[in-house]
Order: structure tokens, then sequence, then C-alpha cells
């Protein structure tokens, strides 16, 4: 694992809150982003955090050995 589940967590709560507050600021500018596109956008971020949290580390020998 490249990170502790407890930075994971925290990482991921940092993407939605700045997901929330992008959307805000973007709205504030005229330009609106749909709650479905945020939702979509907010999965796919995690779902990146998650497959690089849990990728094995380059060089390192894997558990089943």
């Amino acid at each position: 694992m490249h990170t502790s589940p407890a930075k994971l967590l925290i990482l991921i709560a940092l993407s939605l809150v700045i997901l929330v507050e992008g959307r805000t600021v973007l709205a504030f500018f005229g330009i609106e982003i749909a709650p479905l596109e945020t939702a979509l956008i907010g999965v796919v971020i995690i779902a990146a955090l998650v497959i690089w949290a849990v990728r094995p580390l380059r060089g390192s020998p894997s558990e089943s050995e």
C-alpha cells in the first residue's frame, strides 16, 4: 500500500470538500455544474485514489511470495 488507511480517508474527504467548494466557486463566476456531474467526478477521483493506494509499491516483493 502506498499510504495508510487513515491518510487515504483524509485524502478522500479533502477531495470531496474541494469538489463541493469548487462547484460553489464556479457558480459564483456563472459556470453551472450539475450535481450529477460533480458526483461523477467525485467517484472518478475516489476510485483513482483507492487504486493508487492499494497497488503494490514498485520494487517491493508481493505478499504472496
